[in-house]
């Protein structure tokens, strides 16, 4: 099958589209019903009579964006009309909901003037909290913007125009930088001088360049004031007229520092791009085919091309995905009255920051493993980077309050986790906790520290405040790699091989003497990164440790369990997972170390798990699980659990409810629980869940993670005397950070 054959199976399949819309209150009941319409809905509707701004509280409007196209000018296929736009439109709601959680009704018109368009639109203000307009030909695309941004009180935004602007003119920002050249000097030459090509010179201004060294070509050559006299260009071409002698593009490109293109296919050669300045800034963006493709741009000079498409195949994508999602969200969230230059600006210099930060695994290994890295190659973020939201959403809210365009004031560190909510609960859940560790970081041994990952996580630490990384590593290796990545901190480094530990070995003798080790042996282990880590934190010269990267579950726990040992109040290490679903989150106990645990040692896991969840502000409410239910079938199996449980009832330091034993679904299902086993001690679903044995934790959780769609963080180590925690081999930095900031929160918890 062809992509033309794929695409049309993909939108036919049941049911057609691409969007639908769905609920977000209960609709189970009558009452429900009473609620959402007639009689209760009466109540909402004349709040919102007396005062119109009561809309955004009780009605989607402040997360529902139109996007309105008459169908005139779709990309790549011209003047197709409203109905055929559909398709484009529902696919712009998509990425709307995919990238920043906001709502979309496409709104088609079938409309030819202009002034029709207008009055469409504006007559749906009650609708929406912004307008998105898409695919209008110009020049009818100007006026129609123009007009509809002074009639209306809610942000209007047409992304043909300034969505390419945005973009590029990040692009343009780190570029500029990479090739050495100052912004206000740059001579740039446009191919193309329609709606995209005179927003985007006219951004370019406002980001720094001089509008008297921009050079905009045409179909007819250089648009010069001689052209402009003779009434050959429209108002708008007019703008960007120059006093120079006619000529084509070629003429237009020699001795350029920038050429955009935002017009066709095939017509710059590689001898026009030789004629440019020293490291000339390409940006291609025709498509499907760009002005000059990549390799044979990058092939024409000796020197550094930087250059951009609008490909996703090739280096720096100027794709318009990475703007008007974050943009819009960012204005919604503030109640902005429009989308003004300033939060544009905003928005560019935010992803130009964000292309020169450490990019996260799941984005490498989306996009094939390559290296991403600051430079040539690397200027803009990807499209499915996540932290593009949390970067150009609040610096473009920041903007509407700071330009009077926000109705509504905003805290920026409450809204980021507003933020991370919208991405998923585990994003809401590791906010809590790393926010509790910044409030008092803690010295944290990395004893895999001349890692690669290890040492990325190790500037993030620093960068956000979470921790005071400690490497435990070869010292040159890590300076090599501080310097391969362009990191700027100096990390400290306890290099294993070189340095004196005469008194780390003294004390490893010390605790394992009568273990069978000898001093001779105490100071071989003693170079060995894990039991120099777990010495450390032992002797209190790091306050937590984390391990496991580069070594095999059992081999990377034995040294800290051997070393630090369990807590006072603990006999038993155990290792527990949190799953994070869109509205729930379960901890799950034991799934990592304990094979065949008795009920003494359940109900001490359940014990140190539950305190776990109170690091992460979760109440717990634990089950011991079995495939029984409270005595429905009697043997050694099923006592196990059921006698955990009643020894933790009856422990009067244990302060939170818990049963069993009990099967899953009886755990987690709110109807099982309170309509058959209503005697339960119980009374809403489990959110600690413990189960019988190693082999049920593990095979329960992973069920959980992937059939389930669950987000898993851990394995979290509990139990130990000391904060230790054991990541998993080909754990991403974010996982490091993740634990990092756990452990952090246990040594605070420690004091």
């Amino acid at each position: 099958m062809g992509l033309d054959e794929d695409s049309l199976e993909y939108h036919a399949r049941d049911p057609p589209g691409k969007l639908a819309i769905s609920t977000t209150k209960p609709t189970n009941t009558q009452r429900d019903l009473s609620l959402a319409y007639s009689p209760g809905v009466a109540a909402p509707c004349l709040a919102i009579s007396d005062d119109p701004d009561d809309a955004y509280t009780y009605t989607a409007k402040g997360n529902m964006v139109g996007v309105v196209s008459d169908g005139s000018a779709v990309l790549g296929l011209g003047d197709i009309g409203a109905q055929a736009s559909k398709p484009v439109m529902e696919g712009k709601g998509v990425l709307f909901k995919r990238f920043a959680d906001i709502d979309v009704f496409d709104v088609e018109l079938d409309h030819d003037d202009p002034e029709d368009i207008i009055e469409s639109v504006r007559a749906m203000e009650p609708t929406f909290g912004g307008i998105n307009l898409e695919d209008i030909a110009a020049p009818a695309c100007f006026t129609v913007e123009e007009r509809l941004r002074e009639e209306m009180d809610i942000p209007v935004f047409h992304d043909d125009q300034h969505g390419t602007a945005i973009i590029s003119g990040a692009a343009l920002l780190n570029a500029a930088e990479i090739a050495g050249k100052s912004l206000d000097e740059l001579e740039i030459v446009f191919s193309g001088a329609g709606a995209s090509a005179i927003a985007t010179a006219r951004f370019y201004v406002s980001l720094g360049a001089n509008d008297d060294n921009i050079v905009m070509c045409d179909s007819s050559g250089i648009i010069t004031e001689e052209r402009a006299e003779h009434g050959d260009v429209n108002v708008y071409k007019r703008e960007f007229a120059v006093d120079r002698p006619e000529g084509d593009l070629a003429d237009a490109m020699a001795g350029a520092d920038v050429f955009v293109g935002l017009s066709v296919g095939g017509i710059v050669s590689q001898e026009m791009v030789r004629s440019m300045a020293e490291n000339p800034i390409v940006f291609a963006m025709a498509n499907p085919d760009p002005e000059i493709g990549y390799e044979e741009a990058k092939a024409a000079r000796e020197d550094t091309v930087i250059m951009a498409t609008g490909r996703s195949d090739y280096p720096n994508q100027v794709n318009n995905v990475l703007g008007f999602p974050f943009i819009f969200r960012g204005a919604l969230d503030v109640r902005a009255s429009d989308i003004n230059e300033e939060m544009k600006v905003a928005a560019a210099r935010a992803l130009a920051d964000l292309a020169r930060q450490d990019v996260p695994d799941a984005v490498v290994k989306a996009y094939g493993d390559q290296p991403l890295q600051f430079g040539p190659d690397y200027i803009i973020p990807k499209p499915l980077d996540p932290r593009v939201l949390f970067e150009v959403a609040p610096a473009v809210a920041q903007a509407a309050v700071e330009s009077g365009s926000a109705r509504q004031e905003i805290d920026l560190d409450a809204y980021e986790e507003r933020l991370e909510a919208r991405l998923g609960k585990s994003r809401e859940m590791m906010r809590v906790v790393l926010n509790k560790a910044k409030s008092d970081p803690k010295r944290v041994a990395l004893a895999e520290g001349d890692d690669e990952k290890i040492i990325r996580a190790a500037y993030q630490l620093v960068e956000q405040g979470i921790a005071d990384p400690v490497l435990i590593g070869n010292e040159g290796e890590v300076e090599r790699t501080v310097d391969a990545l362009g990191l700027e901190f100096d990390p400290e480094v306890v290099d294993p091989a070189t340095g004196d530990f005469e008194e780390y070995a003294q004390r490893l003798y010390e605790l394992r003497k009568r273990k069978g080790l000898t001093m001779s042996e105490a100071r071989e282990r003693i170079h060995e990164s894990n039991y120099l880590a777990s010495v450390m934190v032992e002797c209190g010269d790091a306050d937590a440790m984390l391990t496991g990267l580069t070594h095999h579950y059992p081999s990377a726990l034995r040294p800290p369990l051997q070393v630090i040992g369990t807590a006072e109040d603990a006999d038993y290490a155990a290792g527990v997972y949190m799953l994070t679903f869109k509205n729930r989150v379960v901890f799950c106990a034991d799934c990592t170390v304990n094979q065949d645990p008795t009920a003494e040692v359940l109900s001490e896991v359940t014990r140190h798990a539950a305190d776990l969840a109170r690091e992460f502000n979760v109440e717990p409410r634990a089950a011991l699980l079995s495939y029984s239910n409270f005595g429905s079938v009697d043997n050694p199996g099923t006592r196990k659990p059921r006698r955990a449980a009643q020894r933790l009832r009856e422990d009067p330091d244990v302060d939170f409810p818990v049963d069993g034993e009990m099967q899953a679904d009886t755990a987690v299902v709110e109807d099982i629980l309170s309509g058959t086993y209503e005697f339960s001690d119980l009374d809403d679903p489990a959110n600690l869940l413990v189960f019988p044995n190693l082999e049920a934790g593990n095979i329960g959780y992973k069920l959980l993670q992937r059939l389930g769609g669950a987000d898993a963080i851990g394995p979290m180590l509990v139990g130990v005397d000391k904060p230790v925690h054991v990541l998993q081999r080909g754990d991403e930095v974010k996982d490091i950070v993740n634990l990092a900031g756990v452990a952090v929160v246990d040594a605070q918890e420690e004091e």
